[in-house]
């Protein structure tokens, strides 16, 4: 009897363990990682929970992985709402259903939901509105080969329905002397030993092509007393660009500072220059543009997976 009662026992066990071994390994199995998102891991688990009657493991999968990324952009984003503005668009709400404040909360009252809650989904909406523009902008891919392609299409189009939109712009002749920065020339000393050669200059002690060759750190142009020849100025950087456009012909600009150095510059000469291939690239890439905003638009969840780090 104590022998059969022993096996008994022993069989029960067996079955308990291996029962408790089947749960473990569909816990295993449930937590398995089928995905990661910049690093977090997607759980089997959650893709069973997120299954409807009408979707299936794919687009489960989707919705797990399009959660943790808009989870994500929100709390990358550092976007803040403050209360004027959540007051602002609930006075707007307000104003567009003809309701005085009060009666926006009897309102709410009669539906159940608190103002508070309220206030809460606002703001979340706002936080939300704000990270998908920012979602969207970031999305925006364009190549210098995709424009160029675009510009010559729609330029080869127009000519052939000749109806080609010619534009012409003021080109600028420059002449320009540069000290670059080092450990023996700060700030102050370039802008002073400028204000000494552009003096000298005025003065006649000196030629700016005489002084740009003896001077300019610009070697190349230097070389040829400064010259930069004829060039429209958004071909130069910010400041350069200001004092092309603000210097009077004929003037010696005062010394100012670009992320190259030091300058002073002079207008030589200014013409009219054909433009109409730049127009087109412009029309090409604010079309290659908008096009993509649209896009991303449509499905600005999209436009975080083509910027973040999704692992199947």
């Amino acid at each position: 009897y104590n022998g059969i009662l022993t096996k008994m026992n022993l069989k029960s066990v067996l079955f308990v363990a291996l029962g408790f071994l089947a749960f473990i390994a569909n816990a295993q199995a449930e937590e398995k990682v089928v995905a990661t998102v910049n690093g977090v891991p997607v759980l089997e688990s959650q893709v069973k929970s997120a299954l409807t009657k009408k979707s299936n493991r794919q687009a489960a999968l989707d919705k797990v992985i399009d959660d943790i990324l808009v989870a994500q952009a929100v709390k990358e984003s550092g976007v803040s709402v403050n209360n004027a503005q959540v007051d602002q668009i609930i006075e707007g709400i307000a104003a567009q259903n003809g309701l005085t404040f009060g009666q926006l909360l009897d309102a709410l009252d009669y539906q159940g939901i608190s103002y508070a809650a309220y206030r809460q989904q606002i703001a979340q909406q706002l936080m939300m509105s704000e990270v998908r523009n920012r979602a969207i902008s970031q999305s925006v891919d364009v190549s210098r080969e995709q424009v160029e392609a675009l510009a010559k299409k729609m330029l080869a189009e127009a000519k052939a329905k000749g109806n080609v939109a010619k534009l012409t712009d003021t080109q600028y002749e420059v002449r320009h002397i540069l000290l670059k920065l080092n450990p023996l020339l700060n700030d102050a000393q370039a802008k002073a030993q400028l204000e000494q050669i552009r003096a000298d200059i005025l003065a006649g002690k000196t030629t700016f092509a005489d002084a740009a060759l003896k001077y300019s750190k610009d070697y190349l142009s230097g070389a040829n007393g400064g010259s930069l020849g004829y060039a429209f100025p958004e071909m130069y950087v910010g400041p350069f660009n200001k004092a092309v456009r603000t210097t009077k012909q004929g003037v010696i600009s005062a010394p100012f500072k670009t992320e190259f150095g030091w300058h002073i510059l002079e207008v030589t000469n200014t013409r009219q220059a054909d433009r109409t291939e730049d127009a087109y690239r412009q029309k090409a890439y604010e079309q290659i543009v908008n096009q993509q905003l649209q896009d991303s638009a449509r499905d600005w969840v999209q436009a975080l997976r083509k910027r973040d780090n999704i692992k199947y």
